[in-house]
């Protein structure tokens, strides 16, 4: 298996050098590259990620489907692992998703857990162990073959948000997912710059108007509104 790992970034000088020198811990001896896709930072995130030895790109589009979309286009693998910059997956990734492939799945994800100790949370994380749509995300770092990537017509570059959630859901219908029993490590920042009924009211409120038809302009324009969380990115 040659994994290629994507990670869109956007303003990421504080975590993507903890980042990658993870995933090259957990690529150590192994088939894989790591790409780092971004999206016109302006802290330093790709002369960052650059020193660190990995390939870099400036993404012709912002936002994070477009980016990983951009990503892919530069990969060399037979199976692409998105990953968030914020994002530590349990060091054996490369060894469980080629287990899973072995078994014939041809994409999943890991459950995922908060960098923090705060009881709401925690139940949070255990909600991710139900392998249910409504409890993924691109937060718990997706793979998926080569062929099956581009078989669902990839990530959808006109989605403004929720580009995760349309992707799980095309691969999920086509492939056989696979929800490893281990967890991705995932920075509570946007719940410690509001709080986590802000953010649930707002996750809940933005599904609910995606389910109903509204416009990307209008989701993202919701979501700025109820959260005070990095409105610049992506």
């Amino acid at each position: 298996m040659h994994l290629s790992i994507v990670i869109p970034t956007y303003n990421e000088v504080d975590n993507i050098e903890e980042t990658i020198q993870h995933l090259q811990e957990g690529l150590k001896d192994k088939l894989g590259e790591i790409i780092v896709s971004d999206g016109g930072s302006d802290d330093c995130t790709l002369e960052k990620a650059r020193s660190l030895g990995v390939d870099t790109y400036l993404s012709p589009v912002k936002g994070r489907a477009g980016q990983m979309n951009y990503g892919v286009s530069k990969a060399s693998g037979d199976v692409f692992y998105f990953v968030h910059a914020d994002s530590r997956p349990p060091l054996s990734f490369y060894d469980d998703i080629k287990e899973a492939l072995n078994e014939n799945y041809n994409c999943g994800g890991f459950r995922f857990k908060f960098d923090s100790n705060r009881l709401i949370l925690i139940i949070n994380n255990f909600l991710t162990h139900i392998n249910w749509i409504y409890c993924r995300g691109g937060d718990q770092s997706i793979f998926c073959s080569k062929e099956l990537f581009y078989s669902v017509g990839k990530f959808r570059e006109d989605m403004l948000i929720m580009e995760d959630y349309d992707f799980l859901k095309k691969i999920r219908t086509k492939g056989n997912f696979r929800l490893i029993p281990k967890s991705t490590l995932v920075s509570a920042r946007k719940y410690y710059a509001n709080s986590w009924l802000r953010v649930m009211r707002a996750n809940i409120k933005v599904v609910s108007m995606y389910r109903k038809g509204a416009t990307q302009e209008e989701l993202l324009e919701t979501y700025r509104k109820m959260l005070s969380y990095r409105k610049n990115a992506f």
